[in-house]
């Protein structure tokens, strides 16, 4: 498409001359299925196409006026200072130009004016240039949690947990995505997919139900995958949170968490999901929510290519900009249905000192497994609801206390081993009657385990426990000697599933190698 094919507004706002402000030239035009965005250099403009897609609806005036003032108000909360106002657009003459804000009676559209950021600053372009690194992904997975256990939630935003209103969603996606059936997506793939989505409703309603009871359904971000996230001023924000639909904001947080997840594994770097995956879940303890990213690692590939597929009827896009649509839209479509044929799962026990490298192996395991990675510090400190950051007192050190932990921390790598993910419980597990249990509920659910033995010499131990800065073990050097005398060793039955890793040695060599 030329600009001759554009709205007369567009190509209006692609001359320098239409801004009141030096702009950057050639001012850039991006477009997706519901807005045209212009860059000008020091701002971006964000207007609504005149869409109705049912789950969207900007066909009045009035409606993009007010889902402009929505977005505004909603993503200021996490992005102020990104988005600074609603402008209208008015018509003098034959031209077009922005309006004062006060009086808004001739205004004939609206603009959402944005400060513009370095378009290599989105996270999509840190990655296509292999700059987004394992330190960002953890930085993210921190961000999140913490977002989300400040989103609001009350009886109104609860019942959009509810399975009819899930299920409503969901079925919009199939009927809005059947026309491309036989061209994106086979008919093999949709069915399939579908009857993924209609079983897991039926065999899950208790946990779904649970999620509601432990308020779990926030108003959330709706849309967090890489091209809405960035960069600015060494800050990472979140952005373009879903002003114009309830159902798609008011959700589980899982939902949110399953985007980021899925974008990143559906472009080969599931090591960076697993590092934000399991970054947040230690933050929030909210490891039970887990039992619902399979469902929803399916619906949001499955809503990556039902937005591509609309791209193909836009009159507006370009034919090489509908290709590459294409394309993505029948990644996608495949991805969702790769969700549904999960494999089973196991779990691998770590062991060792404290000091003896064990979760820095565990972290590399998780990454080559994609395994949910669940420390027995973390565990601890949300049963006595201490902040993960704060130095925890005598009285979560107790044997009840300890107990407790390594009882709450089987009793969740079986939960979600049964669902098919990997596990590592990471813990000192230094005692046979504790182990005894892992390996007893391991043979009695048929479940694979491996039991990973971390090894160092004492000092290097000493020396690693004096130096540890900003973690969330309270372990201290007085301990090392206490724990190395009650240390029980492996019996020769426990032998046959442990694999022992030095760890002042290459940690992924050594795994490699193994495995």
């Amino acid at each position: 498409m030329n600009d001759s094919e554009l709205p007369r507004l567009i190509q209006q706002m692609l001359e320098p001359d239409f801004y009141p402000h030096p702009v950057q030239e050639p001012i850039e035009l991006l477009q997706t299925h519901i807005s045209f965005i212009l860059l000008t250099g020091e701002y971006a403009y964000k207007i609504k196409k005149i869409v109705d897609f049912g789950f969207l609806d900007y066909s009045t005036l009035e409606k993009r006026r007010y889902f402009c003032e929505q977005e505004l108000q909603m993503n200021q909360q996490q992005a102020p200072e990104l988005y600074l106002e609603v402008l209208p657009i008015v018509e003098i003459g034959d031209r077009l130009q922005f309006g004062e804000n006060q009086n808004q009676n001739n205004a004939i559209e609206y603009s959402l004016k944005m400060r513009q950021f370095p378009q290599e600053n989105l996270f999509i372009n840190l990655f296509n240039q292999d700059k987004l690194t394992k330190q960002e992904m953890e930085d993210l997975g921190n961000i999140v949690a913490k977002f989300h256990l400040s989103c609001p939630t009350n009886d109104d935003i609860l019942k959009f947990g509810e399975i009819p209103q899930i299920r409503h969603s969901i079925d919009g996606n199939y009927q809005k995505t059947q026309k491309y059936i036989g061209g994106c997506q086979t008919q093999e793939q949709y069915e399939q997919t579908k009857q993924y989505t209609d079983s897991f409703f039926e065999t899950h309603e208790a946990i779904f139900n649970g999620r509601i009871d432990n308020r779990w359904i926030r108003e959330c971000h709706g849309d967090l995958h890489l091209k809405n996230i960035c960069i600015y001023q060494d800050k990472i924000l979140l952005f373009d949170r879903i002003e114009f639909n309830q159902e798609f904001r008011f959700v589980d947080v899982i939902y949110d968490v399953a985007f980021v997840v899925m974008d990143l594994e559906g472009r080969g770097r599931a090591d960076l999901g697993n590092q934000f995956l399991n970054t947040y879940i230690e933050q929030t303890g909210d490891w039970e929510g887990l039992q619902l990213l399979p469902f929803y690692l399916t619906r949001q590939a499955y809503v990556r290519a039902k937005v591509n597929s609309l791209i193909l009827d836009d009159p507006a896009i370009t034919e090489e900009q509908k290709e590459i649509a294409q394309q993505e839209a029948t990644q996608y479509y495949k991805l969702a249905w790769q969700y549904t044929r999960r494999s089973s799962g196991g779990i691998v026990m770590m062991s060792g000192l404290s000091g003896s490298g064990k979760s820095t192996t565990a972290r590399q395991i998780s990454k080559r497994l994609n395994a949910i990675h669940i420390r027995s510090d973390a565990v601890r400190k949300h049963l006595a609801n201490v902040p993960l950051d704060e130095q925890g007192g005598e009285e979560i050190y107790t044997p009840e206390m300890t107990e407790k932990t390594y009882k709450r921390l089987l009793e969740l790598g079986l939960l979600l081993a049964k669902q098919g993910f990997w596990v590592i419980l990471d813990a000192k597990y230094e005692q046979q009657e504790r182990r005894g249990e892992v390996i007893e509920t391991c043979h009695t659910h048929q479940l694979p385990l491996q039991i990973v033995e971390c090894t160092a010499p004492m000092d290097i131990l000493q020396e690693r426990l004096q130096q540890r800065q900003g973690d969330i073990s309270d372990a201290t050097i007085d301990l090392l000697t206490s724990q190395r005398d009650t240390s029980q060793p492996f019996t020769d039955s426990e032998k046959n599933y442990v694999t022992t890793i030095d760890t002042t040695q290459n940690i992924d060599q050594q795994w490699k190698k193994l495995y």
